[in-house]
C-alpha cells in the first residue's frame, strides 16, 4: 500500500507532522496548509485519501471538498475538526465524506479508519 497518496490538509503544522511521522511508513503523504494549496497543487493529481480540517484559512475543509469532487475527485474523504458542532452531518454524505472525527484526535481509531479505506478501494478495484 505504500504507493497510495494521502494528502493532508491542516493550518496546524504540528498536526501535520504529526500525521506525516505516523502515515509516511505505510504511504506516500502530502502536506498542504490550506485549502487553495491543495487545489492548486493536487487538482489533476491521482491521490486516494484526502485528510481535510474543516476550519482552514481561505475556503473551509467542505468547500474544499465540493470543489475536489466538483473536479471529479472520487477519492476517500476524512473530516476532522475542533468544532463538530459546525458541521452538518447531511451535508458530509452529500460530499461522500467517508469518515468524521473530532480533535483531539484518537490516533488510532484515525489509522484503523485510513487502512479500512484505502484496503477497500483495493479490493473494489481488484474487483473490476
Amino acid at each position: 500500500m505504500l504507493g497510495k497518496k494521502i494528502v493532508v490538509v491542516d493550518d496546524d503544522e504540528n498536526i501535520r507532522k504529526t500525521f506525516f511521522l505516523i502515515l509516511n511508513k505505510s504511504y506516500r503523504v502530502y502536506l498542504a496548509k490550506d485549502g487553495q494549496e491543495v487545489l492548486d497543487r493536487f487538482k489533476k493529481a491521482d491521490v486516494d485519501l484526502v485528510i481535510a480540517d474543516y476550519k482552514l484559512p481561505s475556503m473551509t475543509g467542505v468547500e474544499l471538498v465540493a470543489e475536489l469532487r466538483k473536479n471529479g475527485f472520487r477519492g476517500e474523504v476524512i473530516m476532522i475538526s475542533a468544532h463538530p458542532d459546525m458541521i452538518e452531518p447531511d451535508l458530509l454524505s452529500r460530499l461522500s465524506i467517508s469518515h468524521f472525527f473530532s480533535k483531539p484526535l484518537d490516533l488510532t481509531a484515525l489509522s484503523r479508519a485510513i487502512d479500512y479505506l484505502l484496503n477497500r478501494r483495493d479490493q473494489a478495484e481488484k474487483r473490476i
